[in-house]
């Protein structure tokens, strides 16, 4: 039994988003501490990181947890002795049992979602925490919301190559986030059974349609919201904007709008500054930008040969005629997409982040702000922490 077991759905999902409103607020201590040591080990600026814990904590609220809950797998006051949303009385959803979610080296607090959700279908729960220690901080204030969740929530920080590591084959499911050699490595480590969890690296994309670009106001606005999806946590993110298909036909061309984008940016890089993470790349960056000049300059085509640079605040702005073209670049380059932002009320736009095969579909300046009942990575969000038990007595 899971130190969880006997407490209601509802009452973990009250206690989790009662800590996550403490953490709301930018002068709560814990959060202070957490700040510091997040911008210290991603090398983000500050604003960077509040702006990351503000769209963490504010997105894990109750009525937020109890939709997801309830999309997946029913209403709380049903879940409360796990039975099904259908009404059914010959099957129950169960706690998987043991969880560990592995933390990303970037994502500030990609961890925390899974966690939480974990938690929620009653699941005894071991994160792999990072330097900056986010998890073992809020953990902390949840251990204060009931007693039961200093053996159901806990969170360490350990190297793969640690004696004291936990074994990873003790877990009923692991949920780990990373490169495929990585995810691969994991998986080997686990029993057969084992449910795992994985989220890949991936990248994200924008298209901005001819009828989008009709006039300067309704293209500046667009620039500037792509200008955040490109700069915010210097472009590390799955959900940062790493290609940009800007469709040609518009009243504002190309050109054009690609100087607005680059206005738009040296705005958003003051509102948030670069930190140390860009600094570091600074030589790398320069010589992006260098070869996107001559390329121009000698009014180079093969615009779909070039790859994203994948480097802190610059994202490929490529040129094409129709969403074709924006699709033969994805599979060209072989990008796994998991954000699309569209610009333009067309179908055949939203036709194409599907068969580019993007989980998530949104508007620009929303890439960085994933719902939490989203189905991040296109899997669910507590669907995978049940087990369904039938019930035929």
């Amino acid at each position: 039994m899971t130190a969880l077991a006997k407490v209601p759905a509802k009452e973990i999902a009250r206690a989790v988003a009662d800590a996550a409103d403490r953490w709301r607020d930018a002068d709560f201590p814990a959060r202070v501490r957490a700040t510091g040591r997040i911008a210290e080990r991603t090398g983000y600026s500050v604003p960077v990181v509040e702006y990351a814990l503000d769209r963490l904590f504010f997105s894990i609220a109750f009525d937020a947890l109890a939709a997801a809950i309830a999309d997946e797998l029913g209403e709380l006051e049903i879940l409360d002795d796990f039975r099904p949303r259908a009404g059914r009385t010959d099957a129950w959803a169960m706690p998987i049992g043991s969880v560990c979610v592995i933390s990303s080296r970037t994502t500030i607090g990609v961890a925390l979602p899974a966690a939480v959700f974990a938690l929620c279908a009653k699941c005894d729960v071991l994160v792999k925490d990072r330097e900056d220690y986010l998890i073992s901080a809020f953990f902390e204030t949840l251990h204060e919301q009931r007693a039961e969740f200093r053996e159901g929530a806990r969170a360490e920080l350990w190297s793969s190559h640690d004696e004291t590591a936990p074994a990873l084959e003790s877990f009923d499911a692991v949920v780990a986030f990373g490169k495929t050699e990585t995810l691969a490595t994991i998986r080997n480590a686990l029993q057969p059974e084992a449910r795992f969890i994985t989220f890949g690296s991936r990248a994200s994309a924008g298209y901005v349609s001819r009828e989008a670009l009709s006039a300067t106001a309704p293209a500046k606005d667009i620039a500037r919201q792509a200008a955040r999806d490109i700069i915010l946590y210097e472009t590390e993110g799955c959900l940062s904007l790493h290609v940009l298909f800007v469709e040609n036909g518009g009243v504002v061309g190309a050109a054009e709008f690609a100087a607005l984008l680059d206005k738009e940016i040296a705005i958003a890089d003051v509102e948030f500054p670069r930190g140390a993470a860009a600094a570091r790349r600074t030589a790398d960056i320069s010589h992006a930008r260098a070869l996107t000049a001559f390329r121009k300059s000698t009014g180079a085509t093969g615009v779909l040969d070039a790859p994203p640079p994948f480097l802190p605040r610059l994202a490929n702005v490529v040129v094409v005629r129709d969403p074709a073209e924006a699709l033969e670049y994805v599979r060209r380059h072989r990008l796994a997409l998991e954000g699309f932002a569209i610009a333009g009320d067309r179908f055949d736009l939203i036709a194409l982040g599907v068969n580019a095969g993007a989980v998530r579909l949104s508007n620009f300046g929303e890439l960085q702000d994933p719902p939490l009942h989203g189905n991040h990575g296109g899997r669910p969000r507590i669907g995978e922490f049940v087990k369904w038990i039938d019930r035929t007595f």
